[in-house]
């Protein structure tokens, strides 16, 4: 009886979407997704589309679900945006993790360009939001900002006391790809959200998100085809419908449809996978303090006097006390803060994307001297011997006295922008950048010593978001081809190169610099002999952290290791047998570098917006 009914339900649900379809829709929009400008063949792709939506009659709108362009460098975003204005008709973008991990600006540009990362417009009856899910700066899951959950809350209470139909414009799929899903999701099933429209997949496709139907886009770029392509979405008062566009050629037969109001799945498919407290991590490591910014934070901790200095993504940067997890003095600069300070005595040198580096007193918060750069800055810097070694992403590597402010040395001739800490060692300065490039220069001058690019070919495998580390005369390093390179520091000769154990972007050393250690993208941890001329593995540990690409890189602090992951977990391991000892969840985003003040506590900072400080307390 059950599956006659269910039959019976389907024939007159097949009829209803029948009778919806063959009417003439409220209106109709053009959909582009994944354009990827600054890859090949993608401006004209985009240019194509454009003109073609131009000729279409009845197109009200153009949407763009993200990934506008490969990288937000090179005015790729400036390209974007004078194609996709030759839109006559009104247009809405949003940007995707190419424009946030891979950029230049720390996704401010962005912004700049088009206003805003988000959008809500109302249409004929329907509500759309749009926004991004990252991740921001740091390879890791995609990731919906506190700021922007807020700001989602906020509209869909609006939303909701309308008879309007609201609409998600994402980039990512709502499922486990984004780190913080849930907070999303149960926020659209709340306010009775109709449909998740999003790209990143590349592809036509049909699905549903906790209940919630979704669709996914096409990828504006040709492929293998001659031509590139995009979406057309006719929307009618209960229902969608999705056709492919080749343009200048033909519209094809609807290839996707979904049905809206009241046909919500009552079976929520990822509920399975939403965290619970029992995923928490050791019952024995504890919150001394928590301190919430309430904005995305990409920087990692440093502690100095007794205060933790961080920045975060409402442009503040600020002196926490150690000791009660007060706020002792904050700094505001002109835009968000993404990278991390260095400190050195009494002073604080952090970059902004306002694009200039300050440097602070540590006591105080008072400005001491302030640099402008000629772009954003989102690179780290260090202190060696009163001078700050920073890179920018106005393709300038500079040397600053840290007392004056005053600028000793430039080096101009990087193609990329650099957004990793330096190492200073034994007379070089060594760091990578987005141009494919590892660059030692010369400590005192600031000019090259040598250039290595040994690695796989291809701006996005640069070796620019790993922290070099050294130990006797060889340089470690972790690209995202994944393999691990040792390097000569003298001469800059690969001396070997392994991707046995599938390293990305993190490597650390031991407090003796005798041991390098280094993070799997898949749950292991290994230690490397730093005194061998060969790569020498001393132990390697499954830590059961599952896939992880977080460049969060392993630090020692008396015998133990620690290190965060990119679903908000700290974990500690001992450095002489590799054995896990404690693992503790912080939050839901990515953790960025970790600070180990002991063998037993740490002060971590991750995306949610938070810094904590965690001690471990065996029973």
């Amino acid at each position: 009886m059950k599956k006659r009914r269910n039959v019976i339900c389907l024939f007159f649900l097949a009829v209803l979407v029948l009778e919806a379809f063959s009417a003439e829709p409220l209106f109709r929009f053009a959909w582009l997704s994944d354009t990827h400008v600054g890859s090949e063949s993608a401006s004209v792709d985009l240019q194509e589309s454009v003109a073609d939506i131009n000729s279409l009659d009845g197109i009200d709108f153009t949407i763009i679900s993200g990934d506008v362009t490969e990288m937000d460098v090179n005015g790729n975003l400036d390209t974007a945006k004078a194609i996709l204005d030759k839109l006559v008709k009104p247009y809405y973008v949003i940007p995707g993790n190419h424009e946030l991990k891979w950029s230049s600006s720390g996704g401010t540009k962005f912004r700049k360009l088009w206003g805003d990362d988000k959008f809500f417009f109302e249409y004929k009856g329907f509500q759309f939001l749009g926004f991004h899910q990252g991740p921001l700066m740091r390879m890791g899951d995609g990731y919906i900002s506190p700021e922007d959950v807020r700001w989602i809350e906020t509209t869909l209470k609006n939303v909701s006391k309308s008879s309007e139909k609201a609409i998600f414009i994402m980039h990512y799929p709502l499922d486990n790809s984004v780190s913080n899903w849930f907070e999303v999701a149960d926020l659209a099933k709340i306010n009775d959200v109709q449909a998740i429209l999003h790209g990143h997949g590349h592809s036509n496709l049909i699905t549903e998100y906790e209940g919630i139907p979704g669709v996914m886009s096409r990828s504006n770029l040709r492929g293998d085809q001659k031509v590139g392509g995009f979406t057309i979405a006719n929307v009618y008062p209960d229902s969608m419908t999705f056709c492919e566009r080749t343009p200048g050629i033909q519209t094809s037969k609807v290839w996707g449809s979904i049905l809206l109001d009241n046909l919500k799945s009552e079976t929520n498919h990822m509920q399975s996978c939403k965290p619970s407290s029992k995923d928490d991590g050791d019952q024995n490591v504890r919150k001394e303090w928590e301190f919430d910014t309430k904005y995305t934070m990409a920087s990692s901790p440093v502690i100095a006097d007794g205060r933790v200095i961080i920045g975060s993504g409402d442009g503040i940067i600020r002196a926490i006390s150690m000791k009660t997890g007060k706020e002792i003095w904050q700094f505001k600069t002109d835009s968000p803060v993404l990278s991390s300070a260095a400190v050195s005595g009494k002073m604080a040198i952090v970059g902004s994307t306002d694009s200039s580096i300050y440097c602070l007193n540590i006591l105080s918060g008072k400005l001491n001297w302030k640099v402008y750069t000629n772009a954003p800055v989102v690179a780290v810097p260090a202190i060696f011997q009163d001078v700050v070694y920073i890179g920018s992403s106005d393709g300038i590597f500079r040397a600053i006295d840290l007392k004056t402010g005053t600028t000793k040395w430039e080096f101009s001739n990087i193609v990329g922008f650099v957004e990793t800490q330096p190492l200073v060692f034994e007379g070089h300065v060594i760091f990578g950048a987005w141009d494919g490039c590892l660059y030692a220069l010369n400590a005192q001058t600031g000019e090259i010593d040598w250039k290595w690019q040994d690695g796989r070919p291809g701006v996005l495998y640069s070796p620019a978001a790993c922290i070099p580390v050294a130990s006797g005369d060889k340089v470690y390093i972790a690209a995202p081809d994944r393999f691990l390179s040792c390097i000569d520091i003298k001469s800059g000769k690969t001396l070997w190169r392994s991707k046995r154990f599938q390293v990305r972007e993190n490597v650390g050393i031991s407090e003796d610099g005798a041991t390098i250690f280094a993070r799997t993208i898949q749950d292991s941890v290994l230690a490397i002999d730093g005194n061998s001329p060969t790569m020498k593995i001393r132990w390697a540990t499954s830590a059961d952290y599952g896939y992880d690409i977080d460049p969060s890189r392993p630090v020692e602090k008396d015998g133990n290791i620690f290190f965060g992951t990119k679903d908000g977990f700290v974990c500690a391991m001992d450095a002489e047998t590799g054995i896990v000892l404690w693992n503790c969840r912080i939050g839901f985003g990515l953790v960025n570098n970790v600070v180990p003040l002991s063998r037993t506590e740490v002060v971590a900072s991750i995306m949610d917006g938070k810094v904590v400080y965690l001690k471990y307390s065996p029973k």
